[in-house]
């Protein structure tokens, strides 16, 4: 798969505390390798790579980092494109704020 844009994953985890910073770095690019490999054709396909993806109108949500992370994406599955919408902390998810771009 084609992610655009990875700018949001490496902003997610440029954050000041330094512990924090490489510990999403590490969860946001095993995450990136994982998608580039995939050749998903449809959801069902997205959940045998990530069991804990969920669907949400027109978004996939990722739970990544053992449940500490949200990455939420809209999938083109006839192209073969990801596209990043948002990336979020598990509170941040819990705020729902980012739901409008999934209806």
């Amino acid at each position: 798969m084609r992610i655009i844009t990875e700018k949001k994953l490496r902003d997610f985890w440029a954050v000041k505390d330094a512990t924090e910073s490489r510990r999403r770095e590490k969860v946001m690019r095993e995450w990136i390798t994982v998608v580039r490999r995939a050749r998903w054709d449809n959801f069902l396909a997205v959940r045998a790579t990530f069991n804990h993806a969920d669907v949400f109108g027109k978004c996939t949500i990722f739970d990544v980092g053992g449940n500490k992370y949200r990455i939420i994406a809209k999938v083109a599955f006839g192209i073969g494109v990801i596209f990043i919408r948002d990336v979020l902390t598990h509170a941040e998810y819990d705020r729902t704020d980012w739901e409008h771009d999934c209806k």
